[in-house]
């Protein structure tokens, strides 16, 4: 008896032994995998190391010689899987992922808007009627999937009994995906999960914002503007919060000639959610018709 609880004692310290040590590579894995911080896959894409100038005339010193063959020796060790090419790979494998999940999505407008808008603020309750009214008319809501303008926009999508997308995005603070989605995505890379709201999105809806917001907004317009996608509707909700950046485009852009009196038809404002969406509708219900129409119209990649 004392020889069994002997053996038992035995084995369970083993046992406490190899889960401490299993547990101690676990941290020591998740920590290394953490190094870098708030580093996010953009930033590291797009970064570069900084190297010394070193003039074409100069002789190399023996110190430089033996810096770069120390480098030489190191990239030959170097991690491939944090490396540019394997980079390519899981680009590639976001763009995959992000068209399989959304190919068979009903036609979707993206709501777009800023993350610190709160229920109750005039902007985040006409999100949700917006959305709610043209999930009614038949539409899908993508948005980026976070907090704000884009809960708003999923929570009305699922009132009106339609799809709600979500691609959510890395960010170096935590952005959690709101509670209103049916579809939700994460993307690394920004510019992959912009090709998904424009793939994707019969329309765009801009509420107020902050950069993020504006960057949607030109690039929709600069997409439209140079014939790289079809024209679709885009719309600024809240007449108030829009109308300066609007007279300072036709005021000091077009006087000075940067953009054409034409570029300016691009955009639509309202403040009245019904009417921005009979606007998509209609859009829409004309492109449709456009396509039947003509067989020989160009495909745009929407």
């Amino acid at each position: 008896m004392r020889e069994e609880k002997s053996s038992s004692m035995s084995r369970n310290h083993t046992r406490n032994g190899m889960n401490n040590r299993s547990k101690k590579a676990a941290d020591r894995y998740r920590s290394l995998r953490a190094k870098g911080g708030a580093i996010t896959e953009d930033e590291r894409l797009l970064s570069r190391p900084t190297l010394p100038l070193i003039s074409p005339t100069e002789p190399v010193t023996s110190e430089q010689a033996t810096r770069d063959n120390q480098a030489f020796e190191r990239a030959l060790n170097f991690d491939f899987t944090i490396t540019d090419p394997w980079r390519v790979l899981r680009i590639m494998s976001e763009f995959v992922n992000g068209f399989d999940a959304l190919a068979h999505i009903p036609a979707s407008v993206a709501i777009f808007g800023s993350a610190r808008a709160k229920a109750g603020d005039p902007s985040y309750e006409a999100a949700v009627e917006t959305a709610r009214l043209l999930a009614r008319a038949g539409f899908g809501i993508i948005t980026g999937g976070g907090p704000g303008i884009m809960e708003a926009g999923n929570k009305g999508a699922q009132d009106g009994g339609n799809l709600s997308i979500g691609c959510n995005i890395e960010l170096p603070f935590e952005q959690f995906a709101n509670p209103y989605l049916d579809i939700s995505l994460d993307f690394n890379y920004f510019f992959v999960r912009k090709t998904m709201f424009i793939k994707y999105s019969s329309a765009f809806i801009i509420f107020p914002g902050g950069f993020g917001t504006m960057d949607e907004l030109f690039e929709a317009l600069t997409l439209i503007q140079t014939h790289k996608v079809s024209h679709f509707p885009v719309i600024l909700y809240d007449s108030s919060y829009w109308n300066g950046l609007v007279s300072w485009m036709r005021d000091t852009m077009l006087t000075h000639g940067t953009i054409s009196p034409q570029d300016l038809d691009l955009l639509y404002i309202s403040d009245n959610p019904e009417e921005i969406c009979t606007l998509v509708t209609q859009a829409y219900r004309a492109s449709f018709h456009m396509r039947d129409d003509d067989s020989n119209r160009e495909k745009s990649i929407r």
